[in-house]
C-alpha cells in the first residue's frame, strides 16, 4: 500500500468549500471544490463563526494554549494523574509529541478559516452591507494575526540560542488556496511585521459603531492584541499607544477594571465588565471532560495543580489568593478553583486589566520616572484588596501580572520575553526532565515542529535540539 504524506500547512492551503456550512471546513484532500456560494456578509459571518469555533477546541484556547503558559512555569505543574501535560510540564518534548502536533494543526485550521473570509470578494453589496463585510474581514485579520502570534511564541526560535528577530519563526499563511504547498518558515521579524500589518489593516476596515459582543473581535480587541504583541517584542511606544487606545475604546463600550467585590464573579458569568475579548462556551456547547475545568479541578483528571510559591504571593486581603480562587483539595493539593469553574465557563482572551498592566510596563520602560505607572499598578492591586505599592520597579509590574493573569496563559511568555531562566520553586514538582535548571536560551524554550510536518514539507526546518 502506498502511503501519501501531506504537510499540515499544505492541507490548510489546499481545501476549498462549496457551501458555508462549517462542517465542510475540515482540511482534507477529498474536498477540492471551488468557492461559489459565498455571496453576502452573512455568508462571511457563518465562515467566521467556524474560525471562532476552531479556537474553542481543547487543542487551542479551549484548554491547551492556556495550560502551556502555566504548566511550564513557576505557577503550576502536572501530576500526570491522567497522563496529561506531562511532557510540556517537564519541558521534555520530542518531535513526535502529540501536544506539539495537535496545537500546530488546530491553529493553522483557524488561519485557514480566517483566510477564506479575508480573501473572498463580494460584489454588488450596498453601503451598509459593505461596512459589515469589511468588519468581518477585519475580525478575520485579527484572528489570523493572533493565530500566528500564538504559533510564534510556541514554535519560534526567538528565545533559543540568542535567536532574536532573525531566527526561524513560523510560516505566515495569507492564502486560502495556494500553489505553494510547501511553505518555508518566515523569520521572527517577518512574522512580527506581518502581524502588525494585519492588525493595522483590520483597524482601517472595522467601524467601531459595529462593535457589539465581546464574544467576537471588536476594535478594542484589535488594539489589545497589538499592545500584547508589542510588549512581547519590546516595542514600548507601540505597546503604550495600542493599550491606551484599547482601554479608551473599551471604556466607551462600558468596560473597566473589575472591583474586588466583583472579581470572583467575572469568571462565572459571560461578558463581565472587564473582558474585551472572550470565547463563548455554553451548557450545550463546550469541551466537556476535555476542557479547562476538568484539568484544573479535583476530578478524575485534575492533572494541573498550583505550586505553593504562587499562593505565597498574596496577602490575606487580596481576593486573588482567597479560597474563592485557590483552595486545598482532599488530597492536600492546591487548586485553581476560581477560574474555569465549569464546563461552560467562558475563556477570557483579552481583559481590561491586562491592558492596564501592558500600559504600565511600556510606560515604565520608556520613562521609569513616569508617575502614571504607580497609579496604574495600584489601580489593579487596590481593586483586589492588596496594599498599594509605594514605588515602582519592573519586577513589581511583572509580579502584578503574575498574580492578575495566572492560569490565563501568560506566565511562561513573561519569563521568556524578559530573558529569565526558568524559576525553580519546587524541584520535586517541577521535574524539568530531572536535569535541574533550564537556562534562558535552551532549546526547550520552544516546542518542536511536529514530525509529520517536517517529514512532509522539506521547506520546514526543525527547531534546534529536536
Amino acid at each position: 500500500m502506498k502511503i501519501i504524506t501531506k504537510s499540515i500547512l499544505a492541507l490548510s492551503l489546499l481545501f476549498t468549500v462549496a457551501s458555508c456550512d462549517d462542517s465542510d471546513l475540515d482540511p482534507t484532500l477529498t474536498v477540492n471544490k471551488e468557492v461559489t456560494t459565498i455571496n453576502s456578509a452573512n455568508d462571511l459571518r457563518l465562515i467566521l463563526s467556524g474560525a471562532y469555533n476552531r479556537m474553542t477546541s481543547e487543542f487551542y484556547y479551549g484548554r491547551d494554549m492556556l495550560i502551556y503558559g502555566d504548566v511550564r512555569s513557576d505557577n503550576a505543574f502536572s501530576t500526570g494523574n491522567s497522563g496529561r501535560f506531562v511532557t510540556p510540564g517537564s519541558m521534555d518534548m520530542v518531535n513526535s509529541d502529540g501536544y506539539a502536533r495537535d496545537t500546530f494543526t488546530q491553529i493553522y485550521a483557524v488561519v485557514s478559516s480566517s483566510n477564506l473570509v479575508i480573501n473572498t470578494t463580494i460584489t454588488g453589496a450596498n453601503a451598509e452591507e459593505t461596512a459589515q463585510i469589511n468588519y468581518y474581514k477585519g475580525q478575520a485579520l485579527m484572528l489570523r494575526a493572533l493565530a500566528h502570534y500564538d504559533l510564534l511564541r510556541l514554535y519560534g526560535q526567538q528565545n533559543v540560542n540568542g535567536g532574536g528577530l532573525s531566527a526561524d519563526g513560523v510560516a505566515y499563511i495569507t492564502e486560502f488556496k495556494s500553489a505553494n504547498l510547501s511553505p518555508a518558515r518566515n523569520t521572527v521579524g517577518e512574522v512580527k511585521n506581518f502581524i502588525y500589518a494585519d492588525l493595522d489593516k483590520a483597524l482601517t476596515l472595522m467601524d467601531a459603531e459595529l462593535d457589539d459582543s465581546t464574544e467576537t473581535v471588536t476594535t478594542p480587541a484589535v488594539n489589545g492584541l497589538k499592545a500584547r504583541v508589542a510588549l512581547y517584542f519590546e516595542d514600548w511606544a507601540i505597546a503604550k499607544q495600542a493599550s491606551s487606545d484599547a482601554m479608551k475604546q473599551a471604556t466607551i463600550n462600558g468596560k473597566r477594571i473589575a472591583q474586588s467585590s466583583e472579581f470572583v464573579n467575572t469568571y462565572t458569568i459571560p461578558k463581565p465588565v472587564n473582558t474585551i475579548f472572550e470565547l463563548a462556551f455554553r451548557d450545550n456547547d463546550n469541551n466537556s471532560i476535555d476542557g479547562l475545568y476538568n484539568i484544573y479541578a479535583s476530578t478524575t483528571y485534575g492533572d494541573i495543580v498550583v505550586l505553593d510559591d504562587f499562593k505565597n504571593l498574596f496577602s490575606k486581603s487580596d481576593v486573588r489568593g482567597t479560597t474563592a480562587m485557590l483552595a486545598i483539595d482532599s488530597k492536600n493539593r492546591l487548586r485553581n478553583v476560581g477560574k474555569f469553574i465549569a464546563f461552560e465557563s467562558n475563556v477570557p482572551l483579552i481583559r481590561f486589566e491586562e491592558m492596564v498592566l501592558v500600559n504600565a510596563e511600556a510606560s515604565f520602560m520608556i520613562n521609569n520616572a513616569d508617575a502614571t505607572v504607580l497609579t496604574s499598578i495600584n489601580s489593579i492591586a487596590t481593586n483586589r484588596g492588596a496594599a498599594a505599592y509605594t514605588t515602582v520597579t519592573r519586577d513589581y509590574i511583572l509580579k502584578e501580572r503574575r498574580k492578575e493573569l495566572a492560569f490565563e496563559g501568560f506566565r511562561f511568555d513573561d519569563i521568556a520575553r524578559t530573558k529569565q531562566n526558568m524559576p525553580i520553586v519546587d524541584a520535586l514538582k517541577q521535574t524539568y526532565d530531572d536535569k535541574g535548571a533550564i537556562l534562558y536560551g535552551s532549546y526547550k524554550y520552544a516546542f518542536p515542529i511536529p514530525l509529520v510536518e517536517t517529514n512532509a514539507n522539506a521547506n520546514t526546518k526543525q527547531n534546534a535540539g529536536y
